[in-house]
């Protein structure tokens, strides 16, 4: 059974790539989403090819975060699950990575999963269930270079994970982390472009001899096969899953 129909989903990043492809899985399951970004357009855009709901918050903002549940509060009187996504990523120098942009990042893809989860809690315990699922990384398993603040915060995440799913398990509520590898989303298709103008070599070669180097396969993951398993893990026969990182990789950490 899966506990969709009719569940007020909030999922921030929620216009683009894995985000937009979980609120449109989510929806037509017959959830409720609020789908979260920074830009207006983007909602009124996604609000319009999927009919979901949405609003536009910026989530590195405490404030922010407390406004996005009050909405969701205030419109449908309910949190039942919760899909921590928005992320962004900078690759550079650890000496040369800009200060604004560290404090940035890690108020985006940490601080803002803690706050909405401190939200959204006491909700998720009075009607005794919840799912929370934070978008990891695969780099919150294995690292990279130039990339500290990606990595830090994936980590970070993967560790408030499992701190939080011990303490709210006895309420009905699992938290999760999925760690995907290389998505093909705006994001990865830039910093691949970006890679082989580097490298003087094909897109192709980037994908296969230097992001998917170390996984078994060898092609970039869809963003419909990270929102499935979000959907798994709203299921009875996920009910037992909670504290765990969840790595969809192609076999990378096999390696």
């Amino acid at each position: 059974m899966l506990h969709l129909e009719n569940s007020v989903t909030i999922v921030t990043g929620g216009t683009s790539g894995i985000g937009y492809a979980i609120s449109k899985l989510f929806t037509e399951f017959g959830a409720k989403v609020i789908a979260a970004s920074s830009r207006q357009e983007a909602v009124d855009k996604t609000k319009q090819e999927i009919g979901c709901d949405g609003i536009a918050v910026d989530l590195s903002k405490r404030e922010e975060c407390r406004r996005l549940v009050d909405y969701t509060l205030e419109k449908y009187g309910r949190v039942d699950i919760l899909i921590n996504n928005a992320g962004l990523q900078h690759v550079c120098k650890l000496e040369e990575f800009p200060e604004e942009k560290w404090e940035f990042m890690m108020n985006l893809m940490l601080n803002a999963p803690f706050y909405l989860m401190k939200y959204c809690v006491p909700s998720m315990k009075e009607n005794g269930w919840g799912r929370i699922i934070n978008i990891g990384s695969i780099q919150g398993l294995v690292a990279s270079p130039f990339k500290s603040c990606y990595v830090s915060a994936k980590h970070g995440i993967n560790g408030l994970t499992m701190a939080a799913a011990l303490e709210l398990g006895q309420y009905g509520i699992t938290v999760n982390s999925i760690c995907p590898a290389y998505v093909d989303t705006p994001l990865v298709q830039k910093q691949i472009a970006a890679q082989a103008k580097e490298h003087s070599i094909k897109e192709d070669e980037v994908i296969t001899d230097i992001m998917l180097r170390n996984s078994a396969i060898k092609h970039l993951l869809d963003p419909i096969d990270i929102a499935k398993v979000a959907r798994f893990l709203c299921s009875d026969g996920a009910a037992m899953i909670t504290g765990t990182a969840i790595p969809v990789d192609g076999g990378w950490t096999a390696s």
